[in-house]
């Protein structure tokens, strides 16, 4: 039986939060006020106290550290060191003043010592609205006491390029509410958001950042053969859902193909999970999918000029007496079968049905990224600060780590190594979904290649960046929406790929 859900429950609470940000030449005289201080030289004129107070007081300026002083406006002062060199450093120096501001719905900060260094002003607000916005975020949705006091005002303070930060200012909005977007439907329990009403959410939001939004329902699933899609989804009482996203802009220099991962709830399938803490999170098992919807909605507002076509392959992975069996064999569109070998590997065999239908579109895509939470051997490889990044053309491996660094989401590359394919052996199909238990995120990834049809395409890995587990700066505790921005970037700057294809067969 289907559980009634409170009808005023709102899976995406950030959108309906939109405070006002405007350039002046002077702070607010209400809320907080940031100060920056650097580590070293002379104190700003607006501090009283003088370094060797700071210094009793455990503040010396050190990079993330604050101090607040009360008053109206509150002043916070915040440390950036030696001074801030990056957009990166920017971002930091303003999540760290909102997160010592809590309490205060309007903030103020100056722009200028945050484009110091290798940043320009443009550079400099998108990461500071980014900061300020998304640290000021928290999931209590379902909670009876919620303690998030939500921004209504932001005055960014320059007196020079203001036409640049404006721009930026623009960006980071759009680029803040991809990531906080994502965050709202990978943080919602599992209960309250099925494949089907994630549908009917994104079928509702997509138009109004410009997307076209078409629907595959489980007549269409089964009428293109996705099996992947149907098998993952035998064990389950909720119909799947592909969504298909459509960003199509005048003139468009390039077309790229996107598919994301959008496990609803994984419990591993027949291939159980054991019933630990990180069974809770296996609601964010669908992030890859959310995160690229958060990346479409704002290829409008950054002005992109290249078309996007995004699958979101929707479904939970339960275990019943209608499951996929351990040793069943699932046949593709394009005419490959796989061994199910490990229920629990079921993020490869729903993205490899998103691959096909994206290496069908015309025109052809002149690249395909996927962005799955899709291995725990990527988890262990980078831990939780890193994205595992792979593909079959250096060229768009390149892009992505440079729109990572961008975002602040950082990648590594993974080699593609063809070797391990024979450990992908099956008796009975093409090949298995799993190999051996070494280099699992490396035979995950080749898995995916087989369905790239030549396709220049990369490769997400988010299984160890999906979450975190406590605030810190402007990564709050929860789902992170990781790729969401990192995806917007690549888009924005995309390039046709140059360079070899690796392939699927060993030399």
């Amino acid at each position: 039986m289907n559980l009634v859900i409170d009808p005023k429950y709102n899976p995406v609470p950030s959108l309906t939060q939109s405070p006002e940000i405007a350039v002046a030449a002077t702070a607010a005289a209400t809320g907080a006020v940031a100060v920056w201080v650097t580590s070293e030289g002379e104190l700003p004129q607006t501090v009283e106290l003088s370094r060797e107070e700071l210094k009793l007081a455990g503040f010396t300026g050190a990079k993330g550290q604050t101090y607040v002083l009360p008053g109206e406006p509150v002043t916070v002062l915040v440390g950036i060191g030696k001074g801030v060199k990056n957009a990166a450093e920017a971002r930091n120096a303003v999540a760290a003043f909102v997160r010592a501001a809590n309490k205060e719905a309007e903030i103020s900060f100056e722009l200028e010592t945050l484009h110091r260094g290798d940043t320009c002003a443009r550079g400099a607000a998108r990461a500071a609205v980014e900061g300020a916005l998304l640290a000021r975020y928290a999931y209590e949705e379902l909670k009876t006491e919620r303690k998030l006091v939500p921004l209504t005002k932001i005055t960014v303070v320059a007196t020079a390029d203001t036409e640049l930060a404006q721009e930026g200012i623009a960006q980071g909005v759009a680029l803040s509410r991809a990531a906080r977007l994502s965050r709202d439907l990978a943080n919602t329990p599992p209960r309250h958001l099925t494949a089907t009403k994630l549908a009917e959410v994104v079928a509702e939001v997509g138009p109004q950042f410009g997307l076209e939004v078409e629907v595959f329902d489980l007549a269409k699933i089964q009428e293109l053969r996705l099996e992947g899609m149907l098998g993952v989804n035998a064990g389950s009482v909720e119909e799947p859902r592909v969504i298909k996203l459509s960003y199509k802009p005048e003139n468009a220099r390039a077309h790229v193909g996107l598919v994301g991962k959008g496990i609803m709830y994984d419990s591993g399938g027949i291939s159980l999970k054991p019933s630990d803490p990180s069974h809770c999170i296996m609601k964010m098992d669908m992030m890859g999918a959310v995160s690229l919807f958060g990346a479409m909605t704002a290829l409008a507002d950054l002005k992109v000029d290249v078309a996007v076509t995004g699958f979101m392959m929707c479904t939970d992975n339960m275990p019943s007496g209608s499951a996929t069996k351990l040793g069943d064999v699932l046949t593709y569109r394009n005419g490959k079968t796989a061994e199910v070998k490990n229920t629990d590997a079921e993020g490869r065999l729903v993205l490899a049905d998103g691959l096909v239908l994206a290496t069908e579109l015309e025109p052809r895509p002149d690249a395909l990224v996927d962005i799955a939470t899709l291995t725990g051997a990527a988890l262990m490889a980078f831990g939780t600060e890193t994205t595992a990044v792979m593909g079959n053309n250096q060229d768009v491996v390149d892009q992505l780590i440079a729109a990572g660094a961008k975002a602040d989401d950082v990648a590594w590359q993974m080699p593609l190594d063809l070797r391990l394919k024979e450990t992908m052996k099956s008796n009975v199909a093409d090949f298995a979904n799993i190999g051996a238990r070494e280099g699992g995120a490396i035979t995950a990834a080749l898995f995916l290649n087989e369905f790239v049809d030549g396709t220049p395409w990369g490769h997400l890995d988010i299984a160890g960046t999906m979450e975190a587990t406590s605030d810190k700066l402007w990564r709050s505790a929860g789902a992170t929406g990781v790729g969401a921005r990192t995806l917007a970037h690549f888009l924005a700057a995309f390039n046709q790929p140059s360079g070899d294809i690796i392939g699927t067969e060993l030399d």
